[in-house]
């Protein structure tokens, strides 16, 4: 394993940075020798615009580990410019799914009824999205687990939310 990062907390740095992680698809952590499964970008290094466009890109590719960080990261862009609790709930959307894939109910329904809340607040159209049906989508999935028709798990069947 690593050497554990030294420096200053909140302040990054060379001598701060941690190597980056292996995962597995679902963005959970592997052994450190491990060949990872999941290759993300650096999106630190992107812009907002760019990281809510990678954000749409991985979730229509179902890859809802990546959407989550690149909303997540485009959440912390975007503090004070009215669009953080857009950002905030798309990244939890996207941590909704990847909690439902992975097995954990509670954490999906948790999480999607955050995000419907922030995400609906916005205008249809707000950044090309439509925050009403993503509302509806995030509200049936969430119903759909709470009442077995939605079974969480590696190979849970759903319609994507139109993103």
């Amino acid at each position: 394993m690593p050497e554990e990062a030294t420096g200053k907390t909140g302040v990054p740095s060379e001598r701060r940075q941690k190597p980056e992680r292996p995962r597995d698809r679902l963005g959970r952590p592997l052994a450190w020798d491990a060949e990872p499964e999941l290759h993300l970008p650096d999106f630190d290094a992107m812009s907002l615009e760019a990281n809510h466009a990678a954000g749409l890109a991985f979730a229509h590719q179902g890859g809802w580990f990546g959407a989550h960080e690149a909303w997540e990261t485009a959440w912390k862009q975007a503090r004070g410019s009215g669009d953080e609790e857009l950002f905030k709930g798309l990244s939890q959307m996207g941590a909704g799914y990847v909690h439902l894939l992975r097995g954990n109910a509670h954490g999906a329904v948790t999480l999607w009824e955050r995000a419907e809340g922030r995400i609906r607040s916005y205008a249809d159209g707000h950044r090309g999205l439509a925050t009403a049906r993503i509302g509806d989508h995030l509200h049936a999935h969430s119903d759909d687990v709470r009442e077995g028709r939605l079974i969480p798990g590696p190979s849970a069947s759903f319609e994507p939310p139109p993103v």
